[in-house]
């Protein structure tokens, strides 16, 4: 029943048991001002009661319901549900008895028998007292104490990130627990303190500490000692990794993790992160003064070939990067990627360094160095860019002694800056279409010389470019696009488009006779075509539907004009699927394109049982009026004065590769898909396949096949590779259950990386303790193999870091 307003004072003490219980659940902790309360009709001094009684004697008001539901009462957003409610004015003592929920705005509850709260003194007492947190841990305690506005004591209380109770509501021992004689949570330190604390593991203790401290769990971070990485490994020894996490501010840390080996020197890393008011900076960097290690041992006699120096050396590496986004149309951003050693990061296992930032990527073992600003409007793009690349690839490995493998020269890639990409369209339609207009620009500037695939056979020294020098480029191009669409009442899509382009190249130190001086070149080509599709939709019996999609591009374009003379920088690869097969220009830069009269063909066929239930499979092919042999590649691995051409695109001849795609859905949590490029002999050029599955819960695993045999010159530069990548795991009793992972080199018929662990997970921790092996040819160390060990706590101690596996 609704009560009369109660007094200010009245109020003031029963929303003091409200503030108490968030107080006890951690919230004061975080420092912050806590979000507003709902609005459920009441003002901030008034308070609603249902129960069976209630009434006032002297100074004592009381709300009682003994059976059925609980006395309810709801203030500022706070619901508190008992069977006894007291408040003395005189003594301002407010207390709650039996069955005692008190739930706060944000949906954090209290459970206990008896709460009370004393006013003004801002202290109270809870017995039997039970608190879920927000990050889904579980607080406990036989009584519970508010001696003062910035500390709470808990007596006999038991703290554990895990679940108490499993999916059917029924209580269970938590996976992880800590016990202790008392807690105290002093929010001055943000900081929960244990006095003979006991921690268990599934009930069974494993470790007694007398004094021990945490953040408080509501805290998003707080400086401390983080989970460590150990392993073993053959040249390293015995390794402990122990991050510790340092918070300067709300918006900046440090990250120091010391890696410690018995086989070799400690190695530093060190992580700083800072968040601006429009951006944030991270920088990683690691440091060590150590000799160098690997074998060197070509005939296996026990003497290193090449000598190797005693001494020790600084080694380091750094990798930071940064994004700001103002307000506004601007963005701008830069990395820095740099390694003393070419083997740094494999030697001393060093995570995730080849992380994706910035406006362009790395291609897998290349670190970039960039600086780029970009301006995005609704209808226009400007980007400003400029970076340098360090490779760590092996371009010529040695089987018998991997520290003797021959590195990709830096050198020999392109220093590029600028690199100017823009793009625009009118607010309106074009002559009823879109019109788009787009230019670039760049400059590509090489020490070293590189023959093969960047310059074609008509500039090809006849003998080794032995300490020649790099080929310069800069090139301008400008473009003009338009389109438009038509569908017809029969529902097939018609687009016709015209394409017009104009390229400017300035080309320096070409290597073959009479074209060392500058070379300017000009292009054009324009393009006018039609785009059609028709999908045609049948339903099946069932409710399942077939979908036809038969598709066509027809194009007349004015004859490309390939000169010899201009270097292949950024369309050295070209990846031909249903999407690229028919684009304009199917390769991905500007210094290759097309001409002529071309037809492309495709179809795509799918059938659908369910939502998730489906099969698909796509062909297409295009044809060109004539051959075009400014498309062919010149083989790396050719013999000086011999260069030998092949087809790496599959778009030189008159009829481009078959282009052959499916995907393969048959319930949820299995997916496949597989496609592949197929040449007029019927050989496949490239393939590429995948089956992915999830069944139960947790168990997953997958099979993943690639294959490339497009390069027919063998040799060290040859790129020509298929691999098998299997992994999953399996749970075979209760959570614990076995995982692996390994990857297969079939043209070695060698295993070049594998793991295999035994596996425990459940709702609040993972634990792998398995065996690791190393095979790759980029370490300089030869195959490496030992024992890892990951553990991963879920709620507890969180910082918002994720330490996994990098890869290589």
């Amino acid at each position: 029943m609704p009560a009369r307003r109660p007094s200010l004072k009245t109020f003031k003490a029963i929303l003091l048991v409200g503030a108490a219980a968030s107080l006890w659940t951690g919230r004061a902790a975080q420092a912050q001002e806590a979000p507003p309360a709902p609005d459920d009709g009441l003002d901030d001094r008034a308070i609603y009661l249902d129960a069976e009684t209630v009434g006032r004697v002297g100074d004592r008001l009381e709300a009682a319901r003994e059976t059925g539901d609980r006395a309810f009462a709801r203030f500022q957003g706070h619901t508190l549900l008992t069977r006894r409610l007291t408040y003395d004015l005189a003594s301002g003592l407010a207390s709650a008895r039996g069955e005692v929920e008190l739930t706060a705005p944000d949906g954090t509850r209290v459970y206990a028998d008896y709460l009370e709260l004393v006013q003004g003194a801002q202290t109270g007492l809870a017995v039997n007292f039970a608190t879920r947190l927000e990050d889904g841990s579980s607080l406990m305690a036989a009584t519970a104490v508010r001696r003062s506005e910035t500390r709470n004591e808990l007596n006999y209380a038991v703290f554990t990130p895990c679940p108490i109770c499993d999916e059917e509501g029924r209580p269970k021992t938590p996976t992880i627990s800590i016990q202790a004689q008392r807690v105290i949570q002093d929010e001055a330190l943000r900081a929960i303190l244990y006095r003979n604390a006991v921690f268990k593991v599934s009930g069974v203790p494993v470790l007694y500490l007398p004094v021990f401290a945490h953040p408080d769990p509501t805290v998003e971070r707080a400086s401390g000692l983080l989970i460590p990485d150990v392993g073993f490994d053959s040249e390293r020894g015995f390794s402990w990794e122990q991050p510790y996490l340092l918070v300067i501010s709300p918006s900046e840390d440090w990250l120091f993790s010391p890696q410690i080996n018995t086989g070799v020197e400690p190695f530093l890393n060190v992580q700083w992160r800072r968040r601006f008011g429009d951006g944030a900076v991270t920088v990683r960097g690691g440091y060590t003064y150590a000799r160098n290690f690997g074998d060197f041992d070509v005939d296996d006699d026990g003497v290193d070939d090449v000598p190797q120096p005693l001494g020790r050396e600084s080694r380091s590496y750094l990798l930071a990067n940064g994004a700001f986004d103002p307000a506004g149309p601007w963005r701008w951003g830069f990395t820095m990627e740099r390694t003393s050693d070419k083997t740094l990061f494999d030697r001393y296992d060093i995570r995730d360094p080849y992380t994706d930032n910035g406006l362009y990527h790395g291609d897998e073992r290349r670190l970039i160095s960039q600086v780029f600003a970009e301006r995005q409007t609704a209808r226009s793009y400007l980007s400003v860019a400029a970076f340098d690349i360090q490779s760590l690839r092996v371009a010529i490995p040695n089987e018998a002694a991997p520290g003797l493998n021959v590195f990709e020269s830096d050198g020999a890639l392109p220093v590029v800056g600028p690199l100017i990409e823009a793009r625009w369209e009118p607010g309106r339609p074009i002559l009823g279409g879109r019109l788009r207009l787009s230019g670039s620009a760049v400059a590509t500037f090489r020490d070293d010389y590189v023959g093969a695939p960047v310059l074609g056979p008509a500039t090809l020294p006849l003998l080794a470019a032995t300490g020649q020098g790099g080929v310069d480029t800069r090139r301008v191009t400008g473009r003009a696009e338009w389109r438009r669409t038509f569908l017809s009442p029969a529902g097939v899509r018609w687009e016709p488009f015209v394409d017009a382009r104009m390229d400017l190249y300035s080309i320096a130190d070409l290597p073959a006779p009479g074209l060392e001086a500058d070379q300017t070149v000009s292009r054009g080509r324009v393009t006018a075509g039609l785009d059609v599709s028709w999908p045609l939709i049948r339903p099946l019996t069932g409710g399942s539907a077939l979908i036809l999609e038969p598709m066509a591009q027809l194009s007349a374009s004015s004859r490309s004009d390939l000169d010899p003379r201009i270097p292949n920088e950024d369309s050295q690869t070209l990846d031909l699927d249903e999407t690229s097969l028919f684009r304009i220009d199917r390769f991905p830069g500007q210094d290759l394109y097309e001409g002529g009269l071309r037809v492309t063909g495709g179809a795509r066929a799918t059938v659908r049982w369910s939502d998730v239930r489906q099969a698909a499979v796509f062909v297409g092919r295009s044809w060109r009026d004539e051959a075009e042999p400014g498309l062919l590649t010149v083989a790396g691995d050719s013999a000086p004065g011999a260069p030998v051409t092949y087809d790496a695109g599959g778009l030189a001849d008159e009829g481009s590769d078959w282009i052959v795609q499916a995907s393969f859905t048959p319930r949820d949590g299995i997916r496949s898909w597989a496609r592949a490029s197929i040449d007029d002999s019927g050989e496949v050029k490239r393939a590429e396949g995948a089956v992915e599955g999830r069944w139960g819960r947790r168990n997953a695993g997958s099979l993943v096949y690639v294959r490339d045999r497009s390069n027919p010159v063998a040799g060290p530069l040859n790129r020509n590779y298929a691999f098998v990548q299997a992994s999953g795991q399996q749970f075979v009793a209760g959570n614990w259950g076995v995982t692996g992972t390994g990857v297969m080199d079939l043209d070695r018929d060698l295993i070049v990386r594998s793991e295999i662990g035994l596996l425990f997970d459940d709702d609040c921790l993972r634990f792998e303790l398995g065996w690791r092996r190393d095979n790759t040819r980029v370490r300089p160390s030869g195959p490496s193999e030992g024992v890892y060990v990951r553990l991963t706590l879920a709620t507890f101690g969180g910082t918002g870091y994720q330490r996994g596996e990098g890869g290589r």
